[in-house]
């Protein structure tokens, strides 16, 4: 148990997530989130559920609450679970407000946000991080963690993962984070898919067409990784030069050879799935745009991933929702 609290810098559905397991341990835990989600714990607490069956109910009590960044005033750790765009802005109210020796982590998609968070932060310890599952906010405190996997963290002296595990949420150090994050956002450029589709996860990944897509999305994006150098770690067994020929197989065979890895709830649908259903701003920059930046610089074509980002913000835009397209609608050049 910490003496110093764990403050979750933005908490949304992970932050929640990862907040409330860390309460319900015995942590001392502080969430600066938005007055919606505020009153929500006031009033109901946190229940907390997973697709292994777990459950757990956080009282309101044993979470501080606030939207005030003054409330990093005494934090020993930092959990940065804000979207990409917002890291700025929380890293200049982490410098204003924590002490110098709290240890900021950063639990967000994308690539850059610990290198800016550094930035912004020279005088304090900043840790990359990945988190591979994600959380569906079901409304009224609760929160569903609709796939599986545990939080990598990049070692530190202080053995920050290690302080951090609580059960229910695995955190296991890496000597090469940035390799698990490029493997992560080769995985993560389902979510634009998952979001353009409005299928779950399971039912898009269980027909070979939409696998298909997936597929060539991901070796588009390996191929750029490639160009730039990069070597991405799969956060799995399988590595990422495999991902796409297994994507391909036949469902039957599919079946057999990765699926079972697969740990998904029927629930699941992408994080940008649920943004474009919020009418949010999604990250699709900081995940199919990273793709076309290096494609851009290093000469390559990335039509894939530029048809894509096109999409999303189309539906951006639009704010209807997911618009339901089909594989050969996102395919169209």
């Amino acid at each position: 148990m910490q003496d110093r609290p764990i403050v979750v810098a933005g908490a949304g559905s992970i932050g929640c997530f990862v907040g409330g397991l860390m309460a319900a341990a015995g942590h001392s835990i502080s969430l600066l989130a938005r007055p919606r989600v505020i009153d929500e714990i006031e009033r109901l607490g946190l229940t907390l559920t997973s697709l292994e069956g777990s459950l757990h109910h956080v009282a309101s009590r044993q979470i501080k609450l606030s939207d005030d960044p003054k409330l990093f005033a005494d934090a020993r750790f930092v959990l940065v679970t804000v979207k990409s765009a917002d890291t700025a802005a929380i890293a200049d109210a982490i410098a204003r407000y924590a002490p110098k020796d709290a240890i900021i982590v950063s639990l967000q998609n994308g690539i850059g946000n610990a290198a800016m968070l550094r930035g912004k932060l020279p005088d304090m310890t900043v840790l990359a991080a990945m988190v591979p599952f994600n959380v569906i906010g079901k409304g009224e405190g609760r929160f569903h963690r609709a796939t599986s996997g545990d939080i990598v963290i990049e070692r530190d002296v202080a053995e920050t993962a290690a302080q951090l595990s609580v059960p229910g949420l695995a955190m296991r150090a890496s000597d090469d984070i940035a390799g698990v994050q490029w493997g992560k956002l080769l995985v993560n450029l389902n979510n634009a898919i998952n979001a353009l589709s409005g299928l779950t996860l399971r039912e898009q990944l269980a027909r070979r067409d939409w696998r298909r897509l997936f597929a060539d999305q991901f070796a588009e994006g390996l191929a750029a990784l490639r160009a730039d150098g990069i070597k991405p770690r799969s956060a799995t067994p399988v590595p990422p030069g495999w991902t796409p020929h297994l994507l391909r197989l036949p469902d039957a065979l599919f079946r057999i050879a990765l699926a079972p890895a697969m740990k998904i709830d029927p629930e699941a649908r992408s994080s940008m799935w649920e943004d474009l259903e919020r009418r949010r701003r999604t990250e699709i920059d900081y995940l199919q745009g990273v793709i076309t930046e290096i494609a851009d610089r290093r000469g390559l074509k990335a039509p894939l991933s530029s048809r894509i980002v096109t999409l999303i913000r189309d539906a951006e835009a639009k704010s209807e929702g997911s618009p339901r397209l089909t594989v050969e609608q996102i395919r169209q050049t």
